[in-house]
């Protein structure tokens, strides 16, 4: 399972709009979540409508968090989204052999068992999840709780039984005109978290939706290097003797 937490405090203002980034980040298999920062103001009702909209065209959940809340936010959205996934999933299964997406239709002896299933899906499937921060001006106050969110969802994440890995990215990249910058590659290890944003150069733009592209590339090269893996290991094993 695959997602994007985007955590941001403002409305974008550069670039495609992250509505539609989001949508194709969801049709790609990439779930988009995200949390809306708020500190001492609000996100005002267009900052709010956005986030809204960004999570629903992404397949996932959006939240308004104030920074004491933010770590918990962050845990909360990310198990909520996997359970959401694989109830999903479930729910064809169950269309195809009984002609019923509802589990509570099912008996109760089946509707238990397939509780059961969904429950251990959720804490054995391998789950990546990609955390996109806006680093825009006015999140500088707010980074210090963005770093604390992120060291306790990965302690959350190690606590699973299947794989878990998270890569950090934040945007606006550098004044060279990238979009994104990836500050910490795919890991499980929660001591590679300390002092991501050290040397940040907070900026004022906010180019969410090609930010949120760059992660859906970041994905895709991911993927098929994985793949290639997987057919030179294959290729490899025709010569075993």
């Amino acid at each position: 399972m695959n997602q994007i937490l985007l955590i941001t405090d403002g409305c974008s203002n550069v670039g495609i709009s992250p509505v539609v980034a989001a949508a194709q980040a969801h049709a790609e298999g990439i779930t988009v979540n995200v949390v809306g920062v708020v500190d001492q103001g609000d996100l005002g009702e267009f900052g709010a409508a956005e986030i809204e909209e960004i999570a629903r065209a992404g397949g996932g959940l959006s939240r308004l968090a104030h920074t004491k809340q933010l770590s918990q936010t962050v845990q909360m959205l990310t198990r909520k989204t996997v359970a959401q996934t694989i109830q999903h999933a479930v729910q064809r299964e169950l269309k195809q052999v009984f002609g019923s997406s509802s589990i509570e239709s099912l008996p109760p002896d089946k509707r238990g068992e397939v509780v059961r299933v969904i429950d251990e899906l959720g804490e054995s499937s391998r789950l990546r999840v990609a955390l996109l921060i806006d680093a825009s001006a006015s999140m500088k106050p707010k980074l210090q709780a963005v770093e604390e969110a992120i060291r306790d969802l990965t302690l959350s994440l190690q606590a699973r039984q299947g794989s878990s890995e998270i890569a950090v990215f934040h945007f606006p990249g550098t004044a060279y005109g990238e979009d994104c910058l990836l500050d910490l590659d795919w890991t499980s290890n929660v001591n590679g978290m300390t002092s991501l944003f050290t040397r940040l150069q907070m900026r004022g733009t906010t180019p969410t939706g090609p930010a949120l592209m760059g992660v859906i590339d970041f994905y895709r090269k991911a993927d098929y290097g994985s793949r290639k893996n997987d057919e030179t290991d294959g290729m490899m094993s025709d010569y075993v003797v």
